[in-house]
């Protein structure tokens, strides 16, 4: 934007001819006299500073949104025991991994089954009664026991806690093979005494939850399932003793009856 520098008038007067002319011109458009010597000087604006730049304030550092913590455990009724279903059931991991290395040691050693299955009467070897728990001569056998005692080991450790579920196969096991032996009804090797007594101790206590009325949507057919392939195993396997089942479901029974008391966390 151009501009004067001194304001001039808004018009002049041409001496020859008395009009009135433009003060930007030098000759009149009239008559061709001269009216100035040279037009007004011209000057350019100085360019428009920029407006200041004005400081942002500093933005906040973003929020961290903290992630509640969970409680690890929670339970429906004042009544019943803690349940931890984010827990892993080590307790039952340790139990099927010592069935899977007797089975590997096994197959390098062929009498593994008779040096620690309850093939014959114990006599005053009565470990036996429970390391003839992880020993199994028949893999269709062996993968029935694992799986049930992995379902419903993991249900109860995850109930009641480690001890417990490792207590309920150990005791429930060697009770069965225990009466195995007193009854004659050998050999009895493999976890069927064991696995059925984790699933009935589970059943009975969740048929106990069930009359208080907790519904926890528990598989009662699977585990019906499970229970009718252990019973059956027993019965058609030789070394797989139906006492050693009989054994099994009744302490499983008696612990499903008394862990709720027992164990309060």
């Amino acid at each position: 934007m151009l501009r004067w520098v001194s304001e001039p008038d808004l018009f002049v007067i041409c001496k020859s001819c008395s009009s009135e002319v433009s003060p930007y011109v030098t000759e009149c458009p009239y008559c061709g006299q001269r009216v100035r010597k040279r037009a007004p000087k011209l000057e350019r604006e100085p360019p428009a500073e920029p407006p200041p730049r004005t400081r942002s304030a500093p933005r906040p550092p973003p929020r961290v949104r903290r992630r509640q913590a969970e409680p690890p455990r929670q339970r429906s009724d004042p009544a019943t025991p803690w349940v931890a279903p984010d827990t892993r059931p080590y307790g039952v991991y340790v139990l099927i991994a010592l069935s899977l290395v007797a089975t590997v040691a096994g197959a390098a050693r062929e009498s593994l089954a008779l040096d620690l299955g309850l093939v014959t009467p114990i006599g005053d070897q009565w470990w036996r009664l429970v390391t003839t728990l992880f020993v199994y001569d028949n893999a269709g056998y062996q993968f029935i026991a694992l799986v049930a005692t992995a379902i419903f080991g993991m249900h109860l450790e995850r109930r009641f806690g480690r001890f417990a579920a490792v207590s309920v196969f150990l005791l429930a096991g060697a009770a069965g093979a225990g009466l195995a032996q007193g009854a004659g009804l050998l050999p009895a090797i493999g976890g069927n005494g064991a696995a059925l007594g984790l699933l009935t101790a589970w059943l009975v206590e969740d048929r106990r939850a069930h009359g208080r009325g907790e519904d926890r949507g528990a598989d009662i057919i699977g585990a019906g399932v499970f229970a009718l392939l252990l019973v059956l195993v027993s019965l058609v396997w030789p070394s797989a003793s139906i006492a050693a089942a009989v054994g099994g479901v009744v302490v499983g029974a008696v612990f499903g009856l008394l862990l709720p008391a027992l164990i309060r966390r």
